[in-house]
């Protein structure tokens, strides 16, 4: 949901931005504009003295631009903490059965998921990574498949085994996981 936010607040704050620059650029230039436009000519001012002092003996006036101000402030802090918010797992939870837990590191899992994934038949080259929550990991998976390798094939083994593994070793009741398969570029082969 962030990624459609974020492309949809960049996509319309960007086309904002190119239609009033636009408009300024044709006034500029001698188009003329049209009657409700906020600029009559090339030398007018952004706002007027009399623009600048309109609201200022009414009441109502300063409390909502500052509320204004304030909630555009925390609309931008929160982007800006969604976008720069840490997408790994830095550690998972890992139940000992006695009540207690443990902590595993969430980079160790990956490199283990990853190298056992890796060691399949026909995987040229694997790559893992965790994210969710400590108690309720979910692996993203990658996999660089030999030519003559079936996907189906590929996605069983590597669902049996390696996440297999990796969930019995971390304890975890589940570990939900995307895959992604992409096979290896290849020369043609030469016939003869």
């Amino acid at each position: 949901m962030l990624r459609t936010v974020n492309r949809v607040l960049i996509g319309g704050v960007g086309l904002l931005l190119v239609a009033l620059g636009g408009s300024v650029l044709a006034v500029g230039l001698g188009v003329r504009p049209p009657s409700w436009w906020i600029h009559d000519g090339r030398h007018d001012v952004l706002l007027s003295e009399a623009e600048r002092t309109r609201w200022r003996d009414a009441g109502w006036w300063w409390p909502t631009v500052i509320a204004g101000l304030a909630v555009l402030v925390l609309l931008a802090l929160w982007w800006l903490t969604a976008i720069l918010r840490r997408r790994r797992l830095t550690e998972v939870l890992v139940d000992t059965g006695d009540g207690e837990g443990a902590l595993l590191r969430g980079r160790a899992l990956e490199s283990v998921l990853a190298a056992d994934a890796a060691a399949q038949t026909g995987v040229s080259h694997a790559h893992a990574t965790l994210t969710g929550r400590r108690n309720a990991p979910r692996a993203h998976v990658w996999l660089q498949l030999e030519p003559e390798v079936d996907p189906g094939e590929a996605l069983q083994t590597l669902t049996a085994e390696s996440l297999t593994h990796a969930r019995d070793s971390a304890g975890l009741a589940n570990l939900p996981a995307e895959v992604r398969l992409r096979a290896v570029k290849h020369r043609a082969e030469r016939v003869s």
